[in-house]
């Protein structure tokens, strides 16, 4: 489904079309384009290079069983909308460096690289929704996550499907124009506070 953000000046296509929908088919999404979203992940800026990014995958077609695993940890709103989706992606960072130092910027970077997996995916055509409703205690016993990776957010990913199929509030949700704040209240200029000459 096209859904192009309302922008005040134009943006890149790809930006502005990528946005979270809710409406999945089950038709697998192929190895190929998993790897390929793994791979414009992989090119994301890092503080020093530090690549503090570590995803896990979890493919419906290739281990039904795993994915039961991660899906079991997801929020009952986001089962519920999720259950035809056929790829799940945790987004996890390394907080130390390699000296065992606190990495402040491990969050910051591991969402870029989010980003750019997420961007990747719009790229192909595929519906691809970034999700904090995860029970992270409960994911991070049942895969053994280490005490100094932090696990962010779980990316689903699939082909678009049918949006009458979604219950009637994530229809509405669905079918609405997207929005977003201002830029005046998001950017400010030559200090805290200060007006953003361009808004």
């Amino acid at each position: 489904m096209h859904k192009p953000a309302p922008t005040v000046v134009p943006i890149h296509e790809l930006i502005a079309g990528r946005w979270s929908p809710r409406a999945y088919s089950n038709e697998p999404v192929g190895r190929d384009a998993i790897r390929a979203v793994l791979e414009a992940a992989r090119w994301a800026p890092s503080a020093y290079n530090m690549q503090p990014w570590r995803f896990i995958v979890f493919d419906r077609s290739s281990d039904e069983t795993a994915f039961k695993r991660a899906f079991a940890t997801l929020v009952p709103f986001n089962q519920q909308w999720n259950a035809p989706a056929s790829v799940l992606i945790a987004v996890t960072a390394q907080t130390l460096t390699a000296k065992g130092e606190p990495n402040r910027t491990a969050q910051y970077d591991t969402g870029a690289a989010a980003m750019a997996l997420v961007l990747q995916a719009h790229a192909l055509g595929l519906a691809a929704h970034e999700m904090s409703g995860v029970d992270v205690n409960a994911f991070r016993a049942e895969f053994a996550i280490p005490a100094d990776v932090d696990v962010l957010a779980i990316i689903s990913i699939g082909h678009y499907g049918d949006i009458e199929k979604l219950e009637p509030v994530l229809r509405e949700r669905e079918k609405s124009e997207r929005s977003r704040a201002p830029v005046a209240e998001i950017a400010y200029e030559g200090g805290w506070k200060k007006p953003f000459a361009g808004a």
